[in-house]
């Protein structure tokens, strides 16, 4: 049995901030992850970091409204002024930890335009910068020698009373079960991506934090909102960042038209990605998109400019393209990105489980509501990481109890992971997984409507009724990959479950949740967020209210 003050699930930006904040404090910090840290979900955002640095001129206030324009009017405007006040100095902090930001040509911080803001706020590292924040954040850890349980993978947390006392957690690289307590937690997990077929999101993403929570007994809020980035590769799902469209970049048709101008004349390809998706969805829909597709052009740049400032990207055209963005456009489609939704959780990380807190994309503080805008992700992760290892440090001088040591969650656990690999030969976890994730990218995707989502609920129901057949090849414990996917498998479909269950609640359209048989924004009914509480059956849902402060609901025009 292992004992910190405080154990963080995830070693990604929100999570690594997280660790710094309470070392920083004085605590003991250890943080949990099932890869190695630079190999997290982080690694893979590419276009920037947003901020309103008072000293440049801008106004955090509007960054806020963009923000809160962003998400429909669903987000909670207080926690979005909270992250946009606070911005400009996490970004100043990120410079003196060592992160070597792009600049211009004097020699200050370089900003390019992302979408649904009026004004150029996004700080970056060329089309790299959450590798860069990543590596940086790293640095710092290894600074401090904070503890890490590398390649280890949490199957349940520990609960006393009502309270979470730590996690029971899987050493991959023996199989051995073991009790890691803790004063307190915070789920820093990321998101739940492999939930769908194609997918942005790494392999890891396979919403293991919210699944713990959730049968934990808290409440997800808000899952049905799934972000669909305008520009994926259609093979693969790999991204193609919105920096290309921040540097002036280009999208066609099929006929070579611009055709966001008649869908946001005014922001054109910056408009919001939500209405950039749906753009692009029904462009290819009425059959102007060739292959499903439609055409990312920035030839117009230059092949300099590409090279310098989107150096990524062209690799990335290269090597699962065979292009050159200086010669030919990419073809791309919307795809499955981001999570919105998440652990119900306040600005200082607080769940509806005492001890347990949340940050980063496993979370749900509701800054990004209905849709997010761009280059938010990293700065939520930052800034609510440390924010909730603060919440959590009040916690553990303030409330938190001695843990009384029990081992009987390891010993089910243990009768738990035994009885997945005394299965019988049944159906295997990556093809299970793919039957979900395929119809949840065809019917809780860029359009929905009550048909698809009923298909797409009765999927999950299938799926879970299968899983008690799900089988493994590998019957042994060292490195076992394959009693991983099983406990990962579990975990997708928990999610994949709350989001069907908000999607079938929410009768209107707003943001990324778009129902072609309820085309309207319903303010007076669905200004509130969606709550997913587990139980033997169907989730048990509820709402809450949005918190508004100072944007009342206008139409969102871009």
């Amino acid at each position: 049995m292992y004992e910190h003050d405080l154990l963080i699930i995830g070693a990604g930006l929100a999570g690594l901030r997280g660790a710094i904040e309470g070392i920083q404090e004085g605590l003991d910090v250890a943080f949990m992850t099932k890869v190695h840290p630079v190999r997290s979900h982080s690694n893979a955002a590419q276009g920037g970091i947003n901020a309103a640095l008072a000293s440049r001129g801008d106004d955090w206030e509007d960054h806020a409204l963009a923000t809160v324009k962003g998400s429909d009017y669903l987000a909670d405007q207080s926690a979005v002024e909270t992250m946009c006040r606070e911005a400009g100095d996490a970004i100043l902090e990120l410079e003196h930890m060592g992160v070597i930001f792009s600049r211009n040509e004097e020699g200050k911080l370089a900003v390019r335009r992302f979408g649904g803001q009026r004004v150029a706020r996004t700080f970056f590292v060329g089309a790299i910068t959450g590798q860069a924040l990543l590596h940086v954040m790293y640095e710092q850890i290894i600074k401090h020698e904070a503890q890490t349980y590398e390649e280890w993978f949490a199957t349940s947390l520990i609960m006393e009373d009502g309270v979470c006392r730590g996690v029971v957690a899987m050493d991959m690289k023996t199989g051995e079960l073991h009790t890691v307590r803790a004063k307190a937690v915070i789920m820093a997990s990321g998101g739940a991506g492999r939930a769908c077929e194609p997918t942005a999101q790494a392999a890891i993403c396979t919403g293991d934090g919210q699944a713990l929570a959730y049968r934990a007994g808290s409440p997800l809020m808000d899952m049905e909102m799934i972000q669909y980035h305008p520009t994926t590769l259609p093979t693969n799902g790999v991204l193609m960042s919105e920096a290309a469209r921040g540097e002036g970049g280009y999208l066609l048709n099929s006929n070579g038209d611009r055709f966001m101008e008649k869908y946001a004349p005014e922001y054109m390809e910056l408009a919001s990605r939500d209405v950039v998706s749906r753009a692009e969805q029904t462009e290819i829909n009425e059959g102007r998109g060739g292959d499903g597709c439609v055409l990312l052009d920035l030839r117009h740049l230059g092949r300099d400019f590409i090279n310098e400032r989107l150096g990524y990207l062209q690799e990335v055209a290269t090597d699962f393209m065979s292009i050159d963005l200086a010669e030919q456009p990419a073809k791309i489609r919307p795809g499955m990105h981001y999570n919105m939704g998440g652990i119900k959780a306040d600005v200082n990380g607080r769940t509806e489980i005492p001890g347990l807190f949340a940050a980063g994309e496993a979370a749900c503080v509701s800054i990004h509501g209905a849709n997010r805008l761009g280059a938010n992700s990293l700065l939520e992760a930052v800034l609510f990481g440390r924010r909730a290892a603060a919440g959590a440090v009040k916690f553990i001088r303030e409330e938190a109890e001695r843990s009384v040591g029990d081992e009987s969650v390891k010993e089910s656990e243990g009768k738990r992971l035994q009885e997945i690999l005394d299965r019988p030969k049944g159906p295997r976890a990556a093809a299970v997984r793919r039957e979900l994730a395929l119809e949840m990218d065809q019917n809780m995707a860029v359009f929905r409507d009550q048909a698809g989502m009923e298909s797409a609920a009765a999927k999950v129901a299938e799926v879970k009724k299968k899983l008690p057949g799900v089988s493994t090849d590998n019957k042994g414990r060292i490195f076992n990959i394959d009693l991983l996917s099983v406990l990962q498998l579990e975990n997708m479909v928990d999610c994949a479950e709350a989001i069907v269950a908000g999607g079938l609640m929410r009768t209107e359209s707003r943001g990324a949740h778009n129902r072609t048989d309820l085309t309207a924004r319903d303010d007076k009914n669905w200004l509130k967020h969606t709550l997913a509480y587990q139980t033997e059956g169907a989730p048990r849902m509820d709402t809450s209210p949005v918190d508004i402060t100072r944007f009342e609901p206008v139409e969102r025009v871009y």
